[in-house]
């Protein structure tokens, strides 16, 4: 098939044959893209254009290339409820729909080019219409997560001065009771079938709108989206990005790791709130011509999962490695998976024991990537590629990948160190921009002439990249990225704590959990200690978002220790003293509570 009219910054995108049919036997994958990985790293150029954005040069060309016949009949879009509700979108609904939204944010929002939308909603399909409706429109997205409290928005908007934003009705009474706080924030539009005093609602200004809109020129270094991200200490940080960084840099993930084609239907169940869900649900496939599929799924449930990779010709998926642990303890002898053939993970390090679970119920390897927020695919396991088991795999075209040490120095293969990203001399368009509004915090990336990730790793002889640990205390748990300073301030509003320290505890489903050591104020010493540590666990749930409350609490009780010491300590003095505690004067209680909601 020809290519899109912006052949210069998107390659050749080959459509794929039929889809092979599941057996038991482990197969190897062969891509469809690219020959081999070294032809991949060889062959690999993409020029930034002056101009670019998503919606008209992508998007847009995929619905002349639909109308032209010239596409598989997939559609763009197809989202479920799993209660019998389905929408499906070819890519020209998907834009005359997108182009409606975009009316409403530039006529009666009043928003310019450049202005900040927040987005807070569920996997519901106007996720996906704002999406792109902000890359028409030139206003700068902000996705966020549905589980964050009313504290947590305040302080987003806040920070980015955004003027409007989008949800639905869980959240719009939090967002009422601190609009007032929030001087720039002038428009409030809600996802809902009712109407709400002061809000707009989304779904009947749709239906007035026109479907006409000319999409505004970006220039390809334009900001175009922000995403709040946890750093080891501090608020989170806003990580920007650009139209390029994202719009065509994914293009490494949709060709290359997710190997997707216009014949795919790929399923990636990320949070809408996270980097993740640009990555694989948004930008990635539809660079490909392939078709994102969406599952409400307001919790994750692993029989649903299954029953709807067995029901849907869904080929590609993509998930955590806590999702993937959760399904391989099930039965999967009644599931037939005969459409899928291509599964990837990221957002934590999986375990041998879980891709091989999976490859024996499966037939299927599980292609582990590694990338953040601040960039696209960092490192990948790719199709005809030998997987080294625990091994994140070897660079992505986009980047030069090195460990490194203190100076910035090269280290040679099996030398542990800093996992660094060449930026020096040129900047690779795959990166972000800068912490917006922190400009310490941007120069703390660089070392020499690489961005430092924050994690630590080393390479081996044949060139693949080792994760082994975070070089901060970052807590990674379900993909989720946790900083210690959030939930330490939202431990100590509880009037019972004095003093408290987060660490990450290993856990065999989320890979990692929070563990919180917590001094007790005098008062509370006597307190039923089971009690109170639910008391605690559920004020984190509602002081900042639920999914970063301890799992496991230590309750500490000091009885000869200046209470100054505590005011010093650092994490990992709490460490040290849990191992300590067993040969001094000190009480200990304890108590693990783990729940997997």
């Amino acid at each position: 098939m020809k290519t899109l009219r912006h052949a210069k910054c998107l390659q050749r995108l080959p459509i794929s044959g039929s889809v092979r049919a599941l057996h038991k036997e482990n197969r190897t994958a062969t891509p469809h893209n690219f020959s081999n990985y070294e032809s991949m790293k060889q062959d690999f150029k993409l020029e930034i254009p002056e101009y670019f954005n998503f919606a008209n040069d992508v998007l847009d060309q995929w619905t002349d290339i639909e109308k032209a016949g010239k596409k598989p009949s997939n559609p763009a879009f197809w989202w479920i409820n799993g209660k019998g509700k389905e929408v499906k979108w070819s890519f020209e609904e998907l834009g005359s729909l997108s182009r409606k939204l975009a009316n409403v944010l530039s006529e009666a929002c009043s928003l310019q080019r450049g202005d900040r939308v927040i987005l807070i909603l569920p996997r519901v399909p106007e996720w996906w219409l704002t999406n792109v409706a902000c890359l028409r429109t030139g206003t700068v997205l902000i996705p966020g997560t549905t589980q964050l409290t009313q504290k947590d928005i305040l302080y987003r908007l806040q920070s980015s001065k955004a003027k409007c934003i989008i949800t639905n009705d869980i959240l719009a009474p939090a967002i009422d009771a601190i609009a007032s706080k929030c001087e720039n924030l002038h428009s409030k539009l809600i996802v809902s079938q009712n109407s709400r005093e002061g809000w707009g609602n989304l779904k009947e200004m749709m239906k007035h709108a026109s479907d006409s809109h000319i999409c505004v020129k970006t220039k390809h270094n334009e900001m175009m989206a922000i995403f709040f991200t946890s750093g080891t200490s501090g608020s989170p940080k806003m990580t920007g990005h650009t139209h390029s960084s994202f719009g065509l840099g994914l293009s490494v993930n949709g060709r290359f790791w997710l190997d997707l084609t216009p014949s795919d239907v790929m399923w990636n169940t990320s949070d809408t709130g996270w980097a993740k869900s640009a990555w694989s649900s948004v930008f990635s496939p539809w660079i490909q011509g392939a078709c994102v599929f969406a599952h409400y799924l307001p919790r994750f449930e692993p029989t649903s999962i299954l029953q709807t990779l067995s029901k849907y010709p869904i080929t590609v998926f993509c998930s955590a490695p806590t999702a993937y642990r959760m399904l391989v303890q099930n039965d999967m002898t009644s599931y037939k998976f005969e459409s899928l053939k291509h599964c990837v993970s990221a957002g934590e390090p999986i375990t041998t024991d879980v891709t091989e679970q999976w490859r024996n119920k499966t037939g299927l390897d599980i292609y582990e990537g590694y990338g953040q927020t601040e960039t696209v695919l960092i490192c990948g396991n790719f199709k005809g590629m030998k997987i080294k088991p625990g091994s994140m795999g070897k660079p992505s075209p986009a980047f030069d990948v090195k460990i490194v040490d203190g100076n910035g120095n090269v280290l040679p293969p099996g030398q542990e160190g800093d996992i660094g990203i060449q930026v020096l001399p040129n900047r690779p368009f795959g990166l972000f921009t800068h912490y917006v509004d922190n400009p310490s915090k941007t120069a703390s990336t660089l070392r020499g002439n690489f961005y430092i990730t924050g994690d630590k790793g080393y390479m081996d002889e044949d060139g693949y990249f080792w994760f082994v640990a975070r070089s901060d205390d970052i807590i990674l748990s379900s993909g989720y990225r946790i900083g210690p300073f959030e939930v330490e301030s939202a431990l100590n509003e509880h009037p019972s704590v004095a003093e408290s320290a987060v660490v990450s505890s290993p856990d065999p489903i989320r890979g990692e959990v929070v563990k919180a050591f917590i001094v007790l104020n005098p008062d509370y010493k006597l307190h039923d200690q089971e009690q109170l540590i639910k008391e605690i666990q559920e004020h984190v749930k509602k002081t900042t978002a639920p999914y970063k409350y301890p799992r496991k609490v230590g309750i500490l009780i000091m009885m000869n220790i200046c209470s100054v010491l505590w005011k010093i300590a650092t994490v990992y003095f709490y460490l040290l003293m849990t191992i300590f505690f067993t040969h001094v004067t000190y009480h200990m209680s304890q108590t693990e509570l783990m729940t997997y909601e």
